[in-house]
């Protein structure tokens, strides 16, 4: 089954500082490339890994101190509890779509492939692409337009979408471009097309709530000096994960204590972004918008 080569996986692995004896978390297992780096540095540890796409179980590596757990990484906290972990020493998130899912046309992920509006990461969830298109309003559709693809005609492509929907339903990603071609600006066409169906993804599988829960939880679960790895992609993800750690919370707000100090759990190991080197993208196109964050548990005592 192919999955996606890692991007930056020696900066990832080195930036978690794994001891030998220590546990770690992969939310996002994938093909498993980052797991088995994280597994061949244990000698006494645990890694626990999460991946909500029963697909990936496939990938299930057979070394007894690692266990796949099929679910959702906002639950993280929750199955942990039930494995007997209440702390970690680091957590790796790549917050990436895989090439499978991307390449798999009936997912419905690509704008490459014809295949039915699904995007669902979880293929048991209620919520698909073709329900968000044809039974959202139109001040819905333009508001995820909006918020998660950054277009700023999200009215005008909410409008499209509106009227073809009132002639017959939408129910395959071939209409639903044919429904927005007009709108796409053919010097940007795989862009813009990128974008709309990034938006109807994220909102699909509710991602940007779901990536804030687990970095709340992630924090809580780290022990002092513990990391915390992430990888993102676009710009809505890097903005939380950026916050988290320069400014100790979501919102990126700075809060003081009594004594005007920052109150923050966690301490930047590299204070800028982590991109991959030209050679890199050149081999891998997916390098192309990766952002690196690394940080630490502040030692609290």
């Amino acid at each position: 089954m192919a999955y996606h080569n890692p991007v930056l996986l020696n900066e990832c692995i080195q930036g978690l500082g794994i001891k030998p004896e220590g546990i770690y978390v992969d939310v996002t297992f994938g093909g498993g490339g980052h797991s088995k780096s994280i597994l061949s540095k244990l000698d006494g540890g645990k890694l626990f890994a999460f991946d909500q796409d029963k697909s990936a179980s496939a990938n299930a590596l057979s070394q007894p101190n690692f266990k796949l757990i099929n679910a959702n990484f906002r639950y993280l906290k929750n199955f942990l509890r039930m494995e007997k972990v209440i702390k970690i020493d680091g957590l790796l998130a790549d917050l990436g779509v895989s090439s499978h899912q991307f390449d798999v046309a009936e997912r419905g992920f690509s704008t490459r492939f014809d295949g039915k509006l699904d995007m669902r990461m979880n293929v048991n969830s209620i919520l698909s692409a073709k329900d968000v298109v044809n039974d959202y309003s139109e001040a819905d559709l333009a508001n995820v337009f909006y918020k998660y693809g950054d277009l700023k005609n999200s009215r005008k492509i909410s409008k499209k979408i509106i009227d073809a929907r009132e002639v017959s339903s939408i129910n395959t990603t071939s209409e639903l471009k044919d429904v927005i071609n007009d709108l796409v600006p053919k010097k940007h066409m795989n862009q813009f097309l990128a974008r709309v169906f990034q938006a109807i993804r994220i909102e699909v599988n509710d991602e940007i709530k779901a990536l804030e829960e687990m970095l709340l939880s992630a924090v809580d679960l780290l022990n002092p000096n513990g990391r915390l790895v992430v990888l993102s992609y676009h710009s809505l993800e890097d903005r939380l994960v950026k916050n988290l750690m320069k400014k100790g919370n979501l919102l990126g707000k700075i809060e003081k204590d009594f004594f005007g100090n920052p109150i923050k759990e966690l301490q930047e190991i590299n204070s800028k972004v982590i991109v991959a080197p030209e050679c890199e993208i050149r081999e891998n196109s997916r390098a192309r918008s990766a952002k690196l964050r690394i940080a630490e548990k502040i030692n609290g005592d």
